[in-house]
């Protein structure tokens, strides 16, 4: 049922607005119809009368029939010798000992811990005992949990055991191990979860590409020789084997995996972040981790990951009415087949984008119909559905379609597209691709929507006035640039989080904000109105603050008056100041970097200037234009 039903026959009949079939309405929900002919009891049942709803799911939507058990959260750390060395194990375990605390809490969930390097250790944590009991497994070829009583528990009936012996013994922990085994570590979670017929989610801690003789070994792929030549998607490609059968057993059995990883080196994150990404998880990379400079940092991320809305074990549908339908999907998902939609988990930073065909003839009339029905555990164990419906409006008129595009929705799709195509293509064709589909669109305005104009102007429809600007953006993102000087690891890693992410975040990472914070009015709480993303905004005596939801940075003109640096920074001149620091935005905590003008961590400012020319390659937002413009007139001739 949704609102899109036509009932008739006295309400004893019902159509429906997909199929257009009549169907007979069953005893228990007949109700009579108005003098309008709608229900009289519409407005008391939400199927019927809103667009988005949700139900408390049956029996027979739980899996074996059977209620779902409240989700578990298992923290896994790698404490190899860098690890510990550098503090970071020690952070985590004095940041559990609060985190703990501000879980998710409707019921009791249940935790687990395990720590682990060339071997495996679990920790029994059963409130009955006087001290932690660390079980050790060696043998990690053949993976076996060798607890399971004591290894999932409450943790307000474990948590002196928890907080007064286990973290802080692994406070102390003694550097040995150089090498963690990846892999095995995140089966012998997911072994403890299925056992307790549950969902859960693993928040995992790593540091180096697993390279000991293990389930899940990888060999390094860092090979710079291949980037610009055919077989550059290589780099972009999961290793097969161990974690594409990891991601479908966590999927099956609700468990989704958040990795954090503290790389020195190249770690091949395009393989270790395969769970994560089709799993609904997320991946946190923070290069040359230091604790004095990045610990806040990571512990931000780390409490908004833990704490943030989620729903497990999802299963997600989209219906369309007669006359097209949904032919692909974009996210961090997985497929078994090609209606139904699988993940993990779903919360609220990530987003499924969804490609429709028009494929037979829509009734502008009636309009289009859209519904997604999303099947979830709920953080207390709730089976549910939430059902949101949508009506298109339909129009034979090409012009009607261009007033009403959304261009940012179009950029997240053109995104996400590319991104996925450059697992299978070359960066050239992937490129040429995206020039095209936009020479085509804005030709197709021209010829048949446009006034007749003279062939040296160039026409964009309202609606898509900075359509080009962001698809000349997009593809001077780092996947998309054959350059030796960019990390690998920092490519993949950019990919997969395009992937997941929404239309506001997709809009904002190919068009920072550009705010001349010396233009600010101190007396009110109102930012300055943002300036365009091009070296000729900049001024010597101004002060830029450019953010785009992952890096942030504080231009500092070279001219900029000393009394202004004093009331902000408290120091008299632009040599004193630090070159990072950290500073809240939002729900994100982003690493401030200070940068001076013409000191040499300029250039990395420069590059999300993305009007200007980019600097390992890509034009300019004005050289793309004019391209474009030659492609739309050689389309028209």
């Amino acid at each position: 049922m949704c609102p899109y039903m036509r009932f008739i026959d006295g309400g004893r009949r019902y159509q429906c607005g997909f199929c257009s079939c009549v169907n007979e309405v069953p005893v228990f929900y007949f109700q009579h119809l108005d003098h309008m002919g709608r229900r009289v009891d519409l407005y008391e049942r939400p199927e019927l009368s809103l667009g988005s709803y949700e139900f408390v799911a049956t029996l027979d939507y739980c899996k074996n029939n059977k209620p779902p058990n409240p989700p578990a959260y298992i923290f896994m750390i790698d404490v190899s010798y860098n690890n510990i060395k550098s503090g970071l194990v020690k952070l985590i375990c004095e940041e559990l000992k609060t985190l703990l605390e501000k879980l998710p809490r409707y019921t009791q969930e249940d935790v687990g811990f395990v720590t682990y390097n060339k071997v495996l250790h679990f920790y029994n944590v059963k409130s009955a005992l006087a001290q932690p009991q660390m079980m050790v497994v060696s043998d990690t070829a053949e993976m076996f949990v060798p607890l399971l009583d004591g290894f999932l528990v409450n943790y307000q009936d474990s948590r002196a055991v928890i907080y007064n012996k286990m973290l802080h013994f692994l406070t102390f922990m003694i550097p040995m191990e150089e090498h963690a085994r990846h892999a095995s570590a995140i089966f012998s979670c997911f072994s403890p979860v299925q056992a307790a017929e549950c969902s859960g989610k693993l928040f995992i801690f790593h540091s180096s590409m697993p390279t000991a003789e293990a389930p899940g070994k990888l060999k390094n792929r860092d090979d710079k020789k291949l980037v610009n030549t055919e077989k550059e998607k290589i780099l972009f490609q999961p290793q097969k084997g161990v974690y594409e059968q990891l991601s479908k057993d966590c999927v099956a059995q609700g468990c989704c995996v958040d990795l954090f990883l503290f790389p020195s080196q190249y770690v091949d994150l395009a393989t270790m972040a395969d769970v994560p990404s089709h799993t609904g998880g997320s991946i946190y990379k923070y290069s040359n981790f230091q604790v004095e400079t990045d610990g806040e940092h990571f512990l931000r991320d780390l409490r908004k990951d833990v704490q943030k809305s989620i729903g497990f074990d999802a299963v997600m549908r989209v219906r369309t009415s007669t006359g097209f339908r949904a032919t692909d999907f974009f996210g961090a998902i997985h497929m078994n087949n090609t209606t139904d939609i699988e993940m993990a988990a779903v919360d609220c930073d990530k987003a499924v984008t969804v490609e429709f065909k028009h494929d037979d003839t829509l009734n502008e009339e009636n309009g289009a119909f859209l519904q997604c029905a999303l099947l979830y555990t709920t953080i207390n164990g709730q089976r549910r559905l939430r059902i949101h419906n949508l009506s298109l409006n339909c129009s034979s008129q090409l012009l009607e379609l261009y007033k009403s595009c959304e261009t940012d929705s179009l950029i997240n799709f053109f995104a996400k597209s590319a991104y996925r195509a450059i697992l299978n293509q070359p960066l050239k064709n992937v490129r040429e691709i995206l020039v095209n589909q936009t020479a085509h669109m804005l030709a197709c305005y021209r010829k048949n929507c446009a006034s007749p104009s003279a062939a040296s102007q160039l026409i964009l429809p309202d609606a898509m006035k900075v359509f080009p600007v962001y698809m000349n953006s997009l593809m001077k993102t780092a996947p998309m640039l054959g350059s030796t000087e960019l990390s690998t690891d920092d490519r993949a890693h950019q990919r997969l989080s395009v992937m997941a992410m929404g239309v506001e975040d997709t809009q904002l990472l190919l068009y920072p904000r550009l705010l001349p914070l010396h233009n600010m009015d101190v007396s009110s709480d109102i930012l300055p109105a943002p300036v365009r993303c091009s070296e000729e905004r900049l001024t010597d005596c101004g002060m830029f603050l450019l953010e785009n939801g992952h890096s942030m940075f504080l231009w500092l003109g070279q001219a900029i008056p000393p009394d202004l640096i004093q009331s902000i920074f408290n120091v008299p001149s632009l040599a004193h100041l630090q070159g990072d620091m950290t500073l809240l935005v939002g729900a994100f905590y982003l690493k401030l970097q200070i940068v001076r003008q013409k000191d040499k961590p300029e250039m990395l400012f420069r590059q999300f200037l993305v009007e200007d020319k980019g600097l390992y390659s890509g034009a300019s937002y004005m050289d793309f234009l004019c391209y474009v413009h030659r492609e739309i007139r050689q389309l028209l001739t």
